[in-house]
């Protein structure tokens, strides 16, 4: 007796607090999920190499790289590049399997001639994938500087172009029972920047939606991907800061005057902050898409990079007044000017 009074002394029991036995349930339960979900995504369709994908916008960039990640798969590639120069690149840089044809998507003409290409190799099959890759950035700048013209050209790229090969492809998808991928943003959510480019990206997200409710008796899925700031041609500092100094060279005398030139220089300091902190790591995307393709479960939405994660997709979801607070430009007020020069 006196031994075990001895051991209670020197190790007494330990009772683990109220709380923790309390949360207990609810912490399993939510590892139990998050174990399913896993697993649930994990699972990768077989006979990729039966499987023809085609992809817009392969020159550079996210498209360039998917279609080499797919190559590797063994998967049928067939890739559109707008330059002649960017599909003999990609050629030289994957298999016998990966197929090429020059694709301007604006241009309803030559996406019909590219459906007809894309029957031919496909036959019964049909097509599996579709990645609406194709996109264009610029002009980007405040609006009061821009024209109409300026919105059309990126709206019949990244919009109507992607609407317009869609809309073709349809049956040959549905005949396949694939799937769509539809490239947005996460200024597909949050509109920061002047320009078409964020109106484009809402419009991806509007179509996709629509488009998955209504092919989803036929087995088609479809996913969107909404990457944040990636190091590519579009994300280019020389490039867009050109863009900006044009649209300032062609802006309204009005918006010249109100915004006026130190406004317009300090706009381009913070432009090209901005574009250096680009993540370099475009794998991150082109893993989603990838994902989107092969996945027998894929998801809706993906959501690329952490900063999409941990900062773009919560303030999606605040209150108007605390994002606005968030993402407006940090820049000084413009100089007001009278008519009166004052």
């Amino acid at each position: 007796m006196l031994e075990l009074g001895v051991q209670l002394l020197v190790f007494p029991s330990i009772e683990p607090p109220s709380s923790i036995i309390m949360w207990l349930p609810l912490l399993v339960t939510v590892g139990l999920i998050l174990l399913y979900r896993w697993y649930r995504q994990s699972q990768i369709l077989k006979n990729l190499s039966d499987k023809y994908v085609f992809i817009t916008g392969c020159d550079t960039g996210f498209g360039n790289l998917l279609a080499r990640q797919l190559d590797k798969r063994g998967m049928k590639v067939l890739a559109s590049c707008l330059t002649e120069k960017g599909a003999e690149n990609l050629k030289k840089e994957t298999s016998s399997r990966l197929k090429t044809i020059v694709l301007d998507v604006s241009d309803s003409e030559n996406v019909e001639l590219a459906v007809d290409w894309i029957e031919q190799q496909v036959k019964e099959e049909g097509l599996w994938g579709l990645v609406n890759n194709a996109g264009i950035s610029i002009p980007t700048a405040p609006n009061g500087w821009l024209h109409k013209h300026d919105f059309v050209k990126v709206l019949s790229v990244n919009l109507l172009g992607m609407v317009d090969v869609t809309l073709k492809l349809l049956p040959l998808i549905i005949k396949a029972q694939g799937r769509i991928i539809n490239i947005s943003s996460v200024l597909g959510r949050l509109s920061i920047a002047g320009g078409g480019y964020s109106i484009s990206r809402f419009g991806v997200e509007a179509f996709s939606d629509s488009l998955r409710r209504e092919l989803r008796p036929f087995g088609v899925k479809v996913s969107v991907i909404e990457p944040s700031s990636y190091k590519t041609p579009a994300t280019d500092v020389k490039t867009t800061l050109q863009s900006i100094h044009s649209a300032w060279s062609q802006a309204p005398q009005w918006a010249k005057e109100t915004y006026g030139q130190k406004y317009f220089e300090v706009y381009c300091r913070f432009i090209q902050y901005r574009l250096s902190k680009c993540n370099p790591d475009i794998t991150q995307v082109t893993d989603c898409m990838e994902h989107a393709l092969t996945a027998i479960y894929p998801w809706t939405r993906y959501s690329a990079g952490w900063i999409t994660k941990l900062f773009f997709l919560p303030v999606s979801y605040l209150p108007t007044f605390m994002a606005d607070y968030l993402l407006a430009s940090p820049l000084s007020k413009p100089q007001i000017f009278h008519a009166d020069g004052s």
